[in-house]
């Protein structure tokens, strides 16, 4: 019985090692670091109809926490193994509810952001997409009243949204 146990350990202790043992992460990123080890985050100005300047810096310090906090890639201005740009394209108000009286209730603030993702090792990984998110508040206040925590929000959302078809490599 000794034997059996002792044979069935010696095998486990030769396969593990030159074996294939699968790397799970919580934050959905497929990178290896092993090739990739740097990413260029430019500006992304604000280049919608409706302009709200706060937006452009949250949302880009965001983006670079994000990515800061869920790979292990450095942060470098220049030549990278991935860049990141684009811009803001999109900042609309838009009524959502009606009440009894004719009148909006509710208000959907929607920000769009152009993302243009390079991968320098891999051009397949490469995308040029829009990302689009929206909260919406009550009709009753004033937007400048809500807008910081809502685009603190709005912002949260597409970050992730870029992350994960990005990195993410989904």
């Amino acid at each position: 019985m000794k034997s059996i146990v002792g044979h069935i350990l010696l095998i486990l202790a030769l396969l593990v090692p030159g074996g294939c043992i699968p790397r799970y992460t919580f934050n959905g990123s497929a990178i290896n670091y092993d090739i990739y080890k740097t990413v260029n985050i430019s500006q992304f100005p604000i280049r919608a109809a409706l302009v709200y300047p706060p937006l452009q810096q949250t949302f880009e310090n965001e983006l670079q926490d994000y990515v800061t906090r869920n790979t292990r890639l450095n942060i470098v201005d220049g030549n990278a193994d991935f860049d990141l740009r684009g811009e803001i394209t999109g900042y609309s108000l838009s009524p959502q509810a009606v009440g009894t009286d004719a009148y909006a209730t509710e208000t959907r603030l929607t920000i769009t952001v152009h993302v243009v993702y390079t991968d320098n090792k891999n051009p397949a990984n490469n995308l040029d997409q829009s990302f689009s998110a929206y909260r919406q508040f009550s009709s009753s206040l004033m937007i400048t009243d809500v807008q910081d925590e809502l685009c603190q929000q709005i912002s949260e959302e597409l970050v992730n949204l870029i992350f994960n078809a990005t990195f993410g490599n989904w």
